[in-house]
């Protein structure tokens, strides 16, 4: 995507037709996926002197997220705040980051995400950085408006300067197995984000089935997502390494026949450093160093950042501070 103005190194997905062979084709055995995905956090876990880099990789892939119904300009501004400076001053100082100054590195998050009404405020705040503004703007969380009301709300984000919109699925046909009607208005969505990228949510934790999510998978990348995203962050379950697991192999499988590359996004409840570097392990396993870079891998997430950030500082001097002292996640 467009992340601090560096090209992406692979061509867009356009889709295909819908192939209901690959979606019928789909198996999933589930006690495999939960055995492996148990070993992530333990058998795979990164070495301490190597924590300190995944954790500074880990802020540049993070999606800095608010979706509460209170938002308000002033608090995307603070967010926004936090995109541009995810760590203290100080202690990236003391971790060899001169932020922002010639020839230093400076770390910023992979995005941006709010509701459609605050786009403007956070393209205006962001103006210059590098750091591109999503928008869920197909009646999230639910999606359950009329089709021509969501694909409005999209062009509307889009001409207000999202460079990329989260759309949401609508989950009942996925329930009744209806692939066209899925991949017909997904596909009318990725018409409308025009250059915009499209990250497809498919609230994973409504689905019922693992192989549901995998079906799913395998329609919105037919029908042209960017990036297949597990949840809305509203659902009861968000985010869990098997879904991820089979999320990534349907991509990973979507890209062995046609040569294009889709990204991921694991969404809600993931809070802690120690998980995110557990879906970071997975990625580097599962696909290879490439996904894990902002172009093809994002955390949706908040409270993330925050606790990356007392992890950091940890690290510089020896104790954890308070968790208020770090500024809104």
């Amino acid at each position: 995507m467009h992340h601090n103005g560096e090209n992406v190194s692979h061509a867009r997905n356009p889709g295909t037709d819908l192939n209901l062979g690959w979606v019928q084709d789909v198996h999933v055995n589930k006690s495999a996926i939960e055995r492996r995905c148990a070993q992530y956090g333990t058998r795979r876990s990164i070495k301490k002197e190597w924590q300190l880099a995944w954790l500074l990789k880990a802020l540049t892939l993070v999606d800095l997220t608010t979706l509460a119904g209170d938002d308000t300009p002033g608090n995307v501004k603070r967010l926004c705040a936090k995109a541009k400076n995810p760590v203290r001053a100080d202690i990236l100082e003391q971790l060899g980051f001169t932020s922002g100054k010639k020839g230093g590195h400076s770390i910023t998050t992979g995005a941006v995400c709010v509701y459609h009404e605050l786009v403007r405020t956070a393209v205006a705040e962001l103006e210059g950085t590098g750091i591109p503004v999503a928008a869920v703007s197909t009646g999230f969380p639910a999606g359950l408006v009329p089709l021509d009301t969501r694909l409005e709300e999209i062009r509307r984000s889009v001409k207000d300067g999202a460079q990329e919109i989260d759309i949401v699925i609508h989950r009942a046909h996925v329930l009744t197995n209806d692939w066209q009607s899925l991949y017909d208005e997904v596909r009318a969505m990725r018409e409308a984000c025009g250059e915009s990228h499209m990250k497809a949510i498919l609230a994973t934790g409504e689905l019922g089935t693992l192989r549901n999510v995998a079906k799913a998978s395998w329609v919105a990348m037919m029908a042209g997502a960017d990036f297949i995203k597990t949840s809305t962050g509203k659902e009861g379950v968000n985010a869990t390494l098997p879904v991820s697991l089979v999320m990534t192999r349907c991509l990973r499988e979507y890209g062995e026949k046609t040569g294009y590359k889709i990204g991921y996004k694991p969404a809600g409840g993931i809070r802690t450093a120690k998980q995110a570097l557990e879906y970071m392990v997975l990625m580097n396993e599962e696909l290879g160093r490439e996904w894990l870079e902002p172009d093809l891998f994002r955390f949706g997430a908040s409270a993330l950042v925050s606790d990356i950030e007392r992890q950091l500082e940890f690290h510089v001097t020896g104790r954890y501070s308070a968790f208020h002292r770090h500024p809104m996640a």
